[in-house]
């Protein structure tokens, strides 16, 4: 039984091996754009369909729009660096990372929603304009932002081994204990306050409400970071949707196409928990576990920071 938690490990490292070391990734960049572009043609045929009146073609428009997200996500992005980073650098519920997966992906059409409305209704841009500025600026800033994201877990996971490298001597700041001598001084004076569990008052927070504080800002830097970037798909639907008169249809079609974007990173969200858990099954309990939890956070934070700068080379 304990063999076969190292299956997720190796499956993992026998993937990164065939993406990065024999040319897998340029093959499913390459797949992957080729079906966005037949997609990104169907739905043009079904916004023609639309156009002439065909209701009808507005439920094949839609399941176009989730196939468009599919194959969007499943080519090299933003959101599966994110979400699989955070999923292996810090130990979140497989719950609470897919919830996270689906927020962010449908963060990115709001943000493509917003982008365009306000381009078209407040600031009268061109769709070039409205692209560039998504190509171009926010795609930068959202890189920025996800490699800052790596740098804070690779600054983490280092900071949490050295804090456990071994101590020599005797602790700075230990001071010997002293004879405790009854103090008198007080007597007359009211009684101090005894803090027990039955005083009512509040000391602090808790070990859950510190987590649950750590978890929602740790929530909305991800989810920030993800949906600073919206999609050119989503983009090219909501400027020929509001050319059309049918503004609703985008709008939804677009939330569609976040929702087969999510559909992609809510496997890599999976991927990302067993890989964490499998590797720490082999050390469960004790300092080990600490230790392996600090290093898998660093190699994580590590991993997104070098992708990510990556993708700021190539947009310069």
């Amino acid at each position: 039984m304990r063999r076969l938690i190292w299956i997720p490990v190796l499956l993992a490292a026998g993937v990164a091996l065939w993406l990065w070391g024999f040319g897998g990734a340029n093959w499913v960049a390459r797949v992957a754009a080729d079906q966005q572009h037949a997609v990104q043609n169907a739905m043009a045929g079904a916004l023609r369909r639309l156009k002439s009146g065909d209701m009808a073609a507005l439920g094949a428009l839609w399941a176009l729009c989730f196939s468009y997200g599919f194959f969007h996500a499943a080519g090299p992005g933003h959101g599966k660096m994110v979400i699989g980073g955070y999923g292996l650098g810090r130990r979140v519920p497989m719950g609470r990372l897919a919830a996270l997966a689906v927020a962010s992906s449908l963060a990115q059409a709001a943000t493509a929603v917003v982008l365009v409305y306000a381009g078209l209704l407040i600031l009268g841009w061109t769709r070039d304009q409205m692209q560039g500025l998504a190509d171009q600026t926010l795609n930068q800033i959202s890189t920025l932002a996800i490699a800052a994201i790596g740098a804070w877990l690779l600054w983490r996971g280092l900071r949490g081994l050295w804090r456990m490298r071994p101590q020599s001597g005797p602790q700075s700041g230990s001071q010997p204990e002293l004879p405790q001598v009854a103090d008198l001084s007080g007597l007359g004076q009211p009684l101090p306050h005894v803090h027990d569990a039955n005083c009512g008052h509040v000391h602090g927070p808790t070990l859950e409400q510190a987590a649950q504080v750590r978890s929602l800002r740790d929530a909305a830097v991800v989810i920030g970071a993800i949906a600073l970037r919206p999609c050119t798909g989503a983009l090219f639907l909501l400027i020929l949707t509001w050319q059309l008169g049918s503004p609703w249809a985008g709008i939804v079609g677009a939330f569609v196409m976040g929702l087969g974007t999510a559909s992609i990173t809510l496997l890599v969200a999976v991927a990302s928990v067993s890989l964490r858990e499998s590797a720490l099954a082999q050390v469960a309990g004790g300092p080990a576990m600490a230790r392996t939890l600090a290093v898998i956070e660093a190699l994580a934070g590590g991993l997104v920071l070098a992708l990510a700068l990556q993708l700021l080379l190539r947009s310069v």
